[in-house]
């Protein structure tokens, strides 16, 4: 259910093609997708669609690179991304020295759902350190993608104009073939 069908790079490629080819500007399809990483770096889970198309509409980006951007939180980053998020929270919330810590029961917490236990320990700090950890992955994202789409585009341009010019080249070829 969690492996995908061919290989995790396979499916890291599919992403990567289907984002460049988005017909937007390429601040557009950056922004989208630095929404979605963001997104994905914070502890709301099953709002992350949610809150990239929110963040990407309000930063000018496309709302679909903002769902692609989510994939960079996945059932493999999930463990490294909490456990950062969680552990900067913390020393932003209580600096080096944390004083008394009460263990949590998560297991009865989430059994009995109670959000109340969840949210001093748990969640609060994971959304504390999501922010200043997310804007700094997202703000890596935003250039590094904003950089492949425009490379991407001049490439293709560049194969499309070879394309056009072999085409034209041929085209005469035939016309002084058949003239002759």
């Amino acid at each position: 259910m969690v492996w995908p069908r061919r290989s995790f790079l396979r499916s890291a490629q599919y992403f990567t093609k289907r984002a460049l080819r988005l017909r937007a500007t390429p601040h557009a399809i950056a922004a989208g997708i630095a929404a979605g990483v963001f997104a994905s770096f914070t502890p709301f889970l099953g709002f992350h669609f949610l809150l990239a198309a929110a963040l990407a509409w309000v930063l000018g980006g496309n709302v679909v690179a903002s769902a692609i951007g989510t994939a960079v939180g996945n059932p493999l980053t999930f463990p490294f991304i909490w456990g950062a998020t969680l552990q900067l929270g913390k020393a932003i919330l209580h600096g080096a020295h944390p004083g008394p810590h009460m263990p949590v029961d998560l297991g009865r917490a989430l059994r009995h759902l109670e959000f109340s236990q969840l949210w001093e320990p748990l969640i609060k700090p994971m959304a504390v350190g999501a922010l200043p950890l997310g804007l700094a992955v997202g703000l890596i994202f935003y250039f590094l993608t904003r950089w492949t789409v425009i490379a991407f585009r001049e490439q293709r341009r560049k194969r499309l104009a070879e394309r056009a010019r072999r085409r034209a080249e041929m085209q005469s070829r035939t016309a002084t073939a058949t003239a002759g």
